[in-house]
């Protein structure tokens, strides 16, 4: 059993702004990733590797408790038996898949004791379609937001080809030459640019909290979705579609999975809706779908470095790694409807993030959280950001992974798949680059979107028409 040790005596921590209102009951947050590898688990090599990396951060040694008028992060002696969970499974299982997720489903509804430190560690030893054994890391999101934990991870981690070499990262470097006096009338531009960009940012998000809500469609819940039970599934893509698609259209890879999610929904909204019949009885495409309002909420990395940290680097007093929850969001506008051309999509999702990334207001919703949660209290805090969010559809994140193989404690990874839940969206879309793969990740409400594979097959099928277009332009150019 775990209890309190002589270090609780002395001064914890303190909860951050954004670690108390992920304790509120609105925004009650858990980070989930599901992680596939090749080889069946050794129990006693991933106690042995956690307790040398995970058990010396001291967010996974410590739990929240009231210490005189403030909740502080209190050190606590860990007994791994109360974190790995190694349940009896049935090998002979006829849906292996079908099995992991209802495991993971099932086990979410009970949530983790206060009284131990906040994380847990499933292993799963069976066999699905694409895993020898499947394990499922659940994490409080008080103790790090989605980037610092998967750093984390991968900081446990080591090159499946090299077993003492830390993955990598890739890193854009944009090298640019001017005048002097050319890079002085950019940079007045480029600050008057980032002020109306702010502002009107801002402004949106004044509104969306008074009274700006999307339509309701089959993507958004209804209130109360935080409290419903979710659903995790996933679907790995290939990252040189992702890359032909981004060369063609001179985007980011995230300008590309957003127009790809475009697509997506632009086909699934289509079911719902139908097509409309002209006076002739003759079948076009539903007008209908102009007319729903769905905007994303897209979780911003406010690090100024980023990429996978060493652990003690992470743990290092004087480190200038960011632990913890440091991420903004900014609402993002998505464009439903039918295209002639289906990089549209791609160019329309490039043109409204180069204004995002232009703004101030990723860093104005963090600034504001804490400046709200300090003066009106954290229960005004939550409620405030919880209205936003909620009139909202979905969350989106992208995070860069791994470029190459990893191991995780001697156990090569096929794929890292993480999601979060707690929020109030009935759909949750993260993307997480892995060795020349992209996962895609959902978390649904299975009230709202009873089949996600079917959403699943209209993300794939968006990316297969966008790289069928590419590759046609590029025939007939050869010929």
């Amino acid at each position: 059993m775990e209890h309190i040790t002589m270090a609780s005596r002395e001064e914890g921590e303190p909860l951050s702004p954004t670690a108390k209102l992920f304790h509120e009951p609105s925004l009650n947050c858990y980070v989930i990733t599901t992680m596939g590898c090749k080889t069946s688990f050794n129990p006693q090599v991933i106690r042995e590797g956690l307790s040398q990396t995970l058990l010396k951060h001291p967010r996974f040694t410590s739990i929240p408790a009231k210490k005189g008028r403030k909740t502080r992060w209190i050190p606590t002696t860990v007994n791994l038996d109360n974190h790995i969970i190694i349940p009896e499974i049935d090998y002979n299982i006829e849906h292996p898949n079908r099995f992991v997720e209802d495991y993971i489903s099932n086990f979410i509804k009970t949530p983790l004791d206060p009284s131990k430190p906040l994380w847990e560690l499933h292993l799963l030893n069976i066999k699905t379609s694409d895993a020898a054994a499947v394990g499922v890391f659940r994490i409080h999101h008080s103790i790090g937001d989605c980037i610092s934990l998967i750093s984390l991870l991968l900081a446990a981690t080591r090159k499946a080809s090299d077993p003492n070499m830390l993955s990598t990262q890739k890193k854009n470097t944009l090298h640019q030459r001017s005048s002097p006096f050319w890079r002085w009338l950019v940079a007045i531009w480029k600050h008057l640019v980032l002020i109306w960009h702010t502002m009107v940012g801002l402004v949106m998000l004044v509104l969306t909290f008074l009274f700006i809500k999307d339509t309701q469609s089959s993507l958004k819940g209804a209130p109360g979705v935080e409290f419903n039970n979710k659903r995790f599934v996933y679907r790995t893509i290939s990252m040189d579609d992702i890359k032909l698609v981004k060369n063609e259209t001179n985007a980011t890879i995230n300008d590309v999975l957003l127009g790809v999610t475009q697509a997506a929904f632009t086909r699934y909204l289509n079911r719902e809706y139908g097509v409309d019949e002209n006076n002739n009885g003759v079948k076009q495409r539903s007008s209908v779908l102009k007319k729903i309002n769905l905007r994303a909420s897209v979780i911003v990395n406010l690090r100024s470095i980023g990429g996978i940290q060493d652990l003690a680097n992470m743990m290092a007093k004087k480190s200038k790694v960011k632990w913890g929850n440091c991420i903004g969001f900014v609402i993002l506008p998505l464009s439903i409807g039918f295209h002639d051309d289906p990089l549209e999509y791609v160019h329309q999702a490039k043109t409204k993030m180069d204004r995002k990334k232009h703004s101030l207001e990723a860093i104005f919703t963090y600034a504001f959280g804490k400046l709200s949660l300090n003066l009106l209290g954290v229960k005004v805090a939550a409620a405030i950001t919880r209205r936003v969010l909620f009139n909202t559809t979905l969350a989106f994140s992208n995070v860069p992974g791994p470029m190459k193989e990893i191991s995780f404690y001697g156990h090569p990874v096929e794929y890292i798949a993480p999601s979060a839940y707690g929020h109030p969206h009935a759909l949750t879309m993260h993307f997480l680059s892995y060795a020349e793969k992209m996962t895609i990740s959902l978390s649904v409400d299975p009230l709202v979107i009873p089949d996600p594979y079917l959403l699943c097959d209209d993300l794939e099928q968006s990316l297969k028409v966008m790289c069928d277009v590419v590759k046609r332009k590029h025939t007939v150019n050869v010929v």
